[in-house]
């Protein structure tokens, strides 16, 4: 057996096991609070003028600061770090069936959830660490790139990509696409509806925010601004600020919430 085919057999059975697989469902469980906790945000920054971090960081914010908050808050990082090592895996074997070109964009999109399950995880850490939020670091970290030699063309390229991942999101979540990855034949018709609408929402939602996000990135490059570049964050507070903001922000709110109780179905019926 060659090294790679060793690393290989021994990637597919650490995915195939148990523990790993409850630990994958708890981290969806995991995720969909972070992402009603990131509803519940945003509707307060359409109709309340919240001042809190409308994205992940404020979220974990959020969580911290209930009863056993930084409890809560452990419990979800170890969610994410499995939803992590889960996906991790996925890129590293690919899912059984698939081969050629679909089975190669399988795991690089494997391997980029695997990079944001992990970057929830590491916002939650320092959130219990006390650090700053997201919004200041992507900020800070759009200042330093635009303040080199090309640097307002990549953060340009990288709003075009999260635009790009929008764009996506949308597609996947109209037409349907996260079905493939779930156990619909163990549903009741009732559940798979249910089931179907609130993805579709959800995805459409995240897409709608993740597309308003990288225009902002790209305006960010041409008019110099890093205060732009703060992600969703800005990207929602933005919204809000416009005149048919508050109803539409509201709207994409009511999308991520439902993206947070599809969560909970895949908890349950996730091929795993």
């Amino acid at each position: 057996m060659t090294a790679s085919s060793h690393v290989r057999s021994t990637a597919s059975r650490a995915a195939d096991s148990k523990p790993l697989e409850y630990l994958a469902r708890g981290g969806f469980i995991a995720y969909g609070v972070i992402h009603l906790l990131l509803a519940w945000i945003a509707l307060q920054v359409a109709f309340g003028g919240s001042s809190r971090e409308s994205d992940q960081s404020g979220a974990f914010q959020n969580l911290a600061g209930q009863p056993m908050g930084k409890t809560l808050v452990i419990i979800t990082v170890v969610g994410m770090i499995g939803l992590a090592l889960w996906q991790a895996f996925e890129a590293a074997i690919g899912e059984s069936g698939e081969q050629g070109k679909e089975a190669i964009a399988t795991r690089v999109i494997s391997g980029i959830r695997a990079i944001i399950y992990l970057s929830f995880a590491w916002t939650g850490i320092k959130v219990l660490q006390g650090g700053s939020s997201t919004g200041d670091s992507q900020e800070k970290g759009a200042s330093s790139l635009m303040d080199n030699g090309g640097g307002r063309f990549l953060v340009g390229l990288i709003g075009v990509v999260v635009i790009g991942v929008g764009i996506g999101l949308v597609i996947y979540g109209l037409k349907k696409k996260f079905e493939k990855r779930l156990n619909t034949q163990q549903m009741a018709p009732s559940v798979r509806k249910t089931t179907r609408r609130l993805g579709m929402a959800g995805y459409t939602a995240k897409g709608v925010a993740f597309g308003i996000a990288g225009g902002l990135i790209v305006a960010a490059a041409v008019t110099y601004d890093p205060q732009k570049a703060r992600g969703l964050d800005a990207a929602l507070k933005t919204l809000a600020g416009q005149s048919y903001g508050p109803w539409l922000l509201g709207l994409i709110a009511l999308g991520i919430a439902a993206f947070g109780v599809y969560c909970f179905f895949q908890a349950r019926y996730r091929k795993v």
